[in-house]
């Protein structure tokens, strides 16, 4: 019971991910309020929220401010897999909103009281792809690329204090969050998606220990570490990939 006592607050919690994540955090003593846009019947308690709107953000921090909140997590999420030609406007702004600013928003909602306290945890979900960006994920990549620099900032921003920001970088997982395209893009580049139990419990243990940074698969460690230090080699790495995936939208 590593979290007893503690309130955390979790976007996406209705999602695959997030359900298996309020069962793993409640296991371990926390209590859950579940944010998605419909109920969340794994958590404690439910907040109904449209994170892709500047109003229904305002209303949730309105909300948030009134409660006592130890951990927020920030798992909800927005993909989109195509050319970025093909990808509508009302699409990149959902992406960008849900991926990058409701979690600064919702961030900024809750540091206040931490700061107050002097103890608090802020819990980005991002994804390996916002570190070696893909090809066809172009804002999905980007917008993850920005939440990983959110947490980087408000890690060095806060220095010393006892507020933690864990930033945790999965790869891909075998949930519904993956449309029809996407299961045959992983299919003919043999990518194989990792099981959502096992994620949230890695996801589980980052929070617990407090953990700066954590990218899940080992291959996607050092591929993070080379896209940083040497991106073109990255670049002649994934042309294979981009030919796959171009396949499945040559029409």
């Amino acid at each position: 019971m590593r979290l007893e006592g503690k309130t955390i607050v979790l976007t996406g919690a209705a999602g695959g991910i997030g359900s298996l994540l309020c069962r793993e955090l409640k296991a371990e003593g926390a209590s859950i309020i579940g944010v998605d846009r419909v109920d969340c019947p794994e958590a404690d308690e439910s907040i109904l929220a449209d994170l892709a709107t500047e109003a229904g953000l305002v209303e949730l921090c309105a909300k948030l401010a009134q409660l006592r909140i130890d951990i927020l997590v920030n798992l909800a999420g927005m993909q989109y897999f195509g050319p970025f030609d093909r990808q509508g406007p009302e699409q990149i702004w959902t992406c960008y909103a849900v991926n990058l600013i409701a979690p600064a928003t919702l961030t900024r909602c809750v540091l206040p009281q931490m700061q107050a306290r002097g103890m608090g945890q802020i819990v980005n979900i991002g994804s390996v792809l916002g570190a070696v960006n893909y090809p066809y994920f172009a804002a999905y990549s980007s917008s993850k690329a920005g939440l990983r620099g959110l947490s980087d900032a408000l890690r060095r921003e806060l220095g010393k204090s006892d507020i933690a920001i864990t930033y945790i970088a999965p790869r891909a997982v075998r949930t519904a969050f993956n449309d029809a395209d996407v299961n045959r893009f992983l299919k003919i580049a043999n990518m194989h998606p990792d099981d959502p139990a096992i994620v949230a419990r890695r996801i589980v243990k980052a929070i617990v220990e407090r953990r700066k940074e954590v990218t899940l698969g080992i291959a996607e460690s050092f591929y993070t570490r080379l896209n940083g230090v040497f991106p073109r080699l990255v670049d002649a790495g994934l042309k294979g990939t981009v030919a796959k995936a171009q396949a499945l939208f040559s029409n």
